[in-house]
């Protein structure tokens, strides 16, 4: 990352960028959310129903005076649109969620009480401090084990097949929303450590073997993967 806000691309500029290869994150990316896979808070399921489409109403420790109607904000991993907010009996915000996103996510699992990870969209000239991360969860990565490894827990999962080759050793994924550098990959598999401060302000803490974890993989190794089928 250069400047604030800009993205820059080494090597010759295309000519449509201006001199300096730069480009304005929000022209890159505009009209789409970005996150960047660093949790900000930890919101509590303080209502379902389904009405339609799935109406989930969100407790969070938001300033609910800083968030706008059709915001969005990243629930575990999903970016979802806020649709009410409100303060009684906290602070909350609800949000609609298709029968596709519930289908292709961990959403379907969501019960009153579960704690989920949130993260507020990315405003230019905010600290890029993960990776960037659209909130459009590609798959569901099953924990298949873990283990404590000095004061840090080792989790590996398996993931889809069709996914499994967007995942690369020292290469980052979105797990629940939350920004984690792979450790080793096989096949399928892949591992990660979660430290405990990560653990303390996120639902790392509260996961087991056996959870279905949202998966997003990285972006640009989507787009280097497309590239290579044209080679």
């Amino acid at each position: 990352m250069g400047d604030a806000g800009l993205l820059v691309l080494r090597g010759d500029p295309c000519p449509c960028l201006g001199t300096d290869g730069a480009i304005p994150l929000g022209q890159l990316w505009k009209g789409r959310p970005m996150f960047t896979g660093i949790i900000t808070d930890i919101g509590k399921v303080l209502e379902l129903e389904q009405r339609g489409d799935l109406r989930a109403r969100i407790g969070t420790s938001y300033d609910v005076d800083g968030i706008d109607l059709g915001a969005s904000i990243a629930c575990n991993g999903c970016c979802l649109t806020v649709v009410a907010l409100g303060r009684e009996p906290q602070n909350w915000f609800d949000v609609e969620i298709s029968a596709e996103s519930v289908a292709k996510t961990n959403i379907g699992g969501w019960a009153v009480g579960k704690r989920i990870n949130l993260e507020r969209a990315l405003k230019v000239g905010d600290e890029l401090g993960g990776h960037i991360v659209s909130g459009h969860v590609d798959g569901v990565a099953d924990l298949i084990a873990m283990t404590t490894e000095g004061d840090s827990t080792r989790m590996t999962f398996r993931a889809p097949e069709e996914l499994a080759k967007f995942i690369a050793p020292k290469g980052s994924v979105a797990l629940n929303g939350t920004s984690l550098t792979v450790n080793e990959v096989d096949g399928a598999t892949f591992g990660i450590n979660v430290i405990p401060h990560t653990k303390e302000v996120t639902i790392w803490g509260d996961v087991q073997v056996g959870d279905r974890i949202n998966l997003e993989i990285d972006t640009m190794a989507r787009y280097v993967a497309r590239l290579r089928e044209w080679d």
